[in-house]
C-alpha cells in the first residue's frame, strides 16, 4: 500500500537555502494495517502527512502507493491520485455548512459527475457506515462535534478509497466525541479499511496497531512491549 525509500523534504529559508524538514524516511504500510504517526507540534508530521496524502512531493527519495511511484508526478497526476485513492479526514470536518449531511458526503461524487441517485446511494450507504443513516437530512449546525466529523469520515469513504488519511481527527472534540470516533476507526480498521493517522495524542495513537514516532524530521517505529 504504502512505501517511502530514503524520503526527505527540503523548503528553502528566507535566505534561499534549503530546510530540511524530513530526513531519510523509510515507511512499508501494508493494505489493512492501522497505523499512527504522533510528535509534537514541529517534529514533521504535517509535511509527512502532506507527502501521504500526495499533497506535496519529496525532495529526494521515492514514495510508491498501491504500487504506482508518485514521487515525480505532476500537480494534475498528483490530484489524481488523491481522487481516486485518498480519503481525507481532518480536524475541522471542513463541511459545507448549508448542504445537508448527506449533501455533503455526496458532494465530492457530483464534482466527478456521478448521476444523482448513484450518488445519493453511496452516501446513504457511507452515513449507515458510521451510524449517521437517520441524521441524512440534518444540516451541520444541528449535528453534534462527533457527528460532523462522522459525516466527514463518511464523506472520505463514500468513493471506497485504498487509503483513509485522518489528520488529528479528534483534536476538536470533546473526551465522549473522541472516544466515539476512535470506535469508529477501530471498526473501519475491522472491515478491511487502511488506515493512517496523524496525532500528538498518546491515547489516540494507541488504538492503533502499529505507531511510529516523528522527532526533528526524522521517522522510526514504536516497538510495543
Amino acid at each position: 500500500m504504502i512505501r517511502m525509500e530514503d524520503v526527505c523534504k527540503e523548503y528553502p529559508d528566507r535566505r534561499q537555502q534549503p530546510l530540511r524538514v524530513l530526513e531519510g524516511v523509510n515507511l512499508h504500510i501494508r493494505p489493512g494495517e492501522y497505523v499512527a504517526f504522533i510528535g509534537p507540534s514541529g517534529s514533521g508530521k504535517s509535511t509527512l502527512m502532506h507527502l501521504l496524502g500526495c499533497l506535496d512531493s519529496p525532495s529526494r527519495g521515492r514514495y510508491l502507493l498501491d504500487g504506482m511511484d508518485v514521487s515525480a508526478m505532476d500537480r494534475s497526476a498528483l490530484c489524481r491520485v488523491r481522487q481516486e485513492k485518498i480519503g481525507f479526514v481532518f480536524q475541522g470536518y471542513q463541511l459545507l455548512k448549508k448542504l445537508t449531511a448527506l449533501e455533503n458526503v455526496a458532494f465530492p461524487l457530483m464534482l466527478r459527475g456521478v448521476g444523482v441517485r448513484q450518488r445519493e446511494a453511496a452516501a446513504l450507504e457511507a452515513l449507515a457506515q458510521v451510524g449517521l443513516r437517520d441524521r441524512a437530512h440534518h444540516l451541520p449546525a444541528h449535528l453534534s462535534g462527533g457527528q460532523q466529523q462522522r459525516v466527514a469520515m463518511a464523506r472520505a469513504l463514500c468513493y471506497s478509497p485504498s487509503l483513509l488519511l485522518c489528520d488529528e481527527p479528534t483534536g476538536a472534540l470533546d473526551q465522549h466525541s473522541r472516544d466515539e470516533i476512535l470506535h469508529l476507526l477501530g471498526s473501519l480498521h475491522r472491515d478491511g479499511h487502511t488506515i493512517v493517522v496523524i496525532t500528538h495524542d498518546p491515547c489516540v495513537a494507541d488504538h492503533a496497531l502499529r505507531r511510529y514516532r516523528v522527532e526533528d524530521g526524522r521517522v522510526s517505529e514504536v516497538r510495543c512491549l
